[in-house]
């Protein structure tokens, strides 16, 4: 089939009630136009969430389900963001490849057969223990031990077949841990990170499953979205790696966000009761990214660190903790 433009087309959102894409929807909302995104998930949305958003319930390993979703909806954009992630697939690993690898296949199926552009993002879990551990360069070895990496570095070359086999627009980050406010963590081993802000907040012991010294790399969310937009936005013939661009912003330790969170929460603890399942799975990534491709190719700079980072998850995360007791007490009071 003759690939069209992906011009004044929909854009659909794969994994759109997971901790991206429940924040990209709303950001490619404000810039798209509301009723040019399609949410989908496998899960609805509440009832208000659902007043401001298309959504499609969608099974992505159902191949039918995503060709026809892309014809009804006019797709020319695809954020394909449904997966399972690295703790999780560890527990269930054939359940993740079914949906990591069957789920991208059909979404590159549809793409190939209707002429979309697709973004998969990729993990610092599609590197292994023996790939370099400092500044982990852009091309280098990847021999991931979870089936999380496998599936992502699988993924990263199935995006380059399609690409060069097909002329589909394929673009992706290897992205590092997240950190983000709005959704609770997902199963990802870099989700301590996020656990210590809630932790704080309610003023409890934070009991952590990795070493205090244990160092990942990681990026806050604003970054995330704005490196995941302008990679989209940029202009094709500058990328020279397309499905796999190393980004990062902060390298970090347990301790090292402990000791910012006490300069805002002086009595905020921290325990450390190891599971050696997730420590084995950090131990094998790197404990820092060279992201000089991407500075270089399409201008990537983070602008959130530690300190900045820390104080707006702390305020944000307050906030919403009030608000939810606000909206306790007043239940409790028309009871």
């Amino acid at each position: 089939m003759l690939q069209r433009t992906s011009n004044e087309r929909a854009i659909l959102v794969t994994g759109a009630l997971g901790q991206i894409g429940s924040e990209l929807v709303p950001l490619l909302q404000r810039r798209y136009g509301i009723d040019n995104i399609i949410a989908s998930d496998l899960r609805r949305p509440a009832r208000c969430a659902a007043n401001k958003v298309r959504h499609e319930a969608l099974d992505c390993t159902d191949d039918q389900a995503i060709l026809n979703a892309v014809r009804r909806h006019n797709i020319g954009t695809i954020y394909h963001l449904a997966a399972m992630l690295s703790a999780t697939a560890e527990r269930e690993p054939q359940i993740a490849w079914r949906l990591n690898m069957g789920g991208l296949h059909n979404v590159l199926e549809a793409a190939r057969q209707y002429g979309c552009r697709v973004f998969f993002p990729s993990t610092i879990g599609a590197f292994g223990p023996s790939t370099p551990r400092e500044q982990t360069p852009q091309i280098t070895i990847q021999r991931p031990t979870t089936l999380y990496g496998v599936t992502k570095v699988a993924g990263e070359l199935l995006c380059d077949y399609y690409a060069s086999r097909y002329g589909i627009d394929t673009r992706g980050l290897r992205l590092p841990g997240v950190i983000s406010y709005k959704t609770a963590p997902g199963g990802g081993t870099t989700d301590y990170a996020i656990e210590m802000f809630h932790y704080a907040v309610r003023g409890e012991t934070y009991p952590c499953f990795l070493t205090d010294h244990t160092r990942l790399d990681f990026m806050y969310m604003p970054d995330v979205l704005r490196a995941i937009l302008t990679l989209m936005e940029a202009d094709e013939h500058r990328l020279r790696y397309r499905n796999a661009y190393n980004v990062t912003a902060m390298s970090l330790t347990p301790s090292q966000i402990a000791v910012e969170i006490r300069k805002h929460v002086p009595r905020f603890s921290v325990s450390y009761k190891i599971d050696p399942a997730r420590q084995a799975i950090a131990d094998a990534w790197p404990n820092s990214l060279d992201d000089s491709a991407a500075r270089i190719d399409w201008g990537w700079r983070p602008t959130f660190a530690l300190p900045d980072m820390t104080k707006h998850m702390l305020q944000q995360l307050s906030s919403s903790s009030r608000r939810t007791r606000h909206h306790r007490l007043q239940s409790a009071a028309h009871q």
